[in-house]
């Protein structure tokens, strides 16, 4: 897309950043960003509320404060507006814990329900924290275990246990606003959040086109959620998995003795997924401190490196 020319606009499409930035005073800029996704699980109140999270965090993951928002809805004639009703009420629950305002939305007909947001938040120019910055030696942290989109099909399937969907639900359905608060106040040096392009395509955004910046992953240490293992070893993979190994591989090294443990799950897709933040190393341990002061717990895994590639060692 053909990005505006103007002075204002801070932050545009060019780096895939999570939300375009507007400059309106010198100590005051606005984020936005929209974000819709088709159902993960048949509770329609926890599909609202996971759905607005995943909106949310887009502003979030650019060290912003949501503001407002309005809500987008795609429904069928054939659904009862009670499930409708559902559906935004497990919206409005996150976006109050968010502290962000409801102000209306929009609705179309369409034969696939989906939900999601279009939210406005506020930041300091000077404090915007871009997916982009991280410098060689910079450690690499995850707020989030991996995983919703292979337990998602595993839900679909009716082969997840209960116990594993409840870990689905609560990690989709939780905001990003407290590993926010840790990165700023670390200070992170980049920041996005992990979604449908899952950890390898959202980690490439962060190491930018020039082919100097690359990462070490850790892949024993990637956090995962209750059964995903499993799943993965009975095939429950989403078609998105493929779709982003087919764009992101080429970029990745796997050691062969883990391969087979960690390849899909560094593609699978995520709704609603952690923060993905840069710390610089002498900033590590105030971050993972003012991330448990929270009750967020960070998982350390990986290190940028100047070798351009995503290499994944044991």
């Amino acid at each position: 897309m053909a990005p505006s020319v103007d002075p204002r606009l801070l932050v545009g499409p060019q780096t895939f950043d999570d939300g375009a930035v507007l400059a309106m005073r010198d100590d005051l800029a606005i984020c936005f960003t929209a974000d819709f996704i088709t159902p993960v699980v048949d509770d329609p109140r926890q599909w609202g509320r996971i759905a607005a999270a995943n909106s949310i965090s887009d502003v979030y993951a650019m060290g912003g404060q949501p503001l407002a928002a309005l809500n987008l809805v795609c429904w069928s004639n054939c659904l009862p507006p009670e499930l409708l009703a559902e559906v935004l009420a497990g919206g409005a629950s996150a976006a109050a814990e968010a502290g962000c305002i409801i102000a209306g939305g929009h609705t179309l007909e369409d034969k696939e329900p989906k939900y999601g947001m279009a939210v406005i938040g506020t930041i300091h120019p000077d404090r915007i924290l871009r997916n982009q910055g991280a410098l060689p030696g910079d450690l690499l942290y995850l707020s989030k275990p991996l995983g919703t989109g292979i337990l998602a099909t595993a839900i679909k399937a009716e082969l997840a246990g209960a116990e594993e969907t409840e870990a689905a639900v609560e990690s989709m359905s939780s905001l990003n606003r407290q590993a926010c608060e840790a990165a700023i106040a670390a200070p992170a040096r980049a920041l996005t959040d992990v979604t449908g392009f899952g950890l390898a395509g959202h980690l490439t955004e962060m190491l930018g086109e020039d082919g100097h910046l690359g990462a070490d992953l850790f892949g024993r240490s990637l956090p995962r959620l209750p059964g995903v293992d499993r799943h993965m070893e009975m095939g429950m993979i989403p078609g998105g998995a493929y779709r982003n190994r087919d764009a992101y591989s080429g970029r990745v090294r796997i050691a062969e003795e883990i391969r087979s443990a960690v390849e899909m799950l560094l593609y699978d897709p995520q709704t609603s997924g952690g923060l993905l933040a840069a710390i610089p190393p002498d900033s590590a341990d105030r971050f993972e401190q003012e991330a448990a002061d929270r009750g967020v717990k960070v998982s350390r895994i990986g290190r940028f490196s100047d070798q351009g590639l995503i290499k994944v060692v044991p």
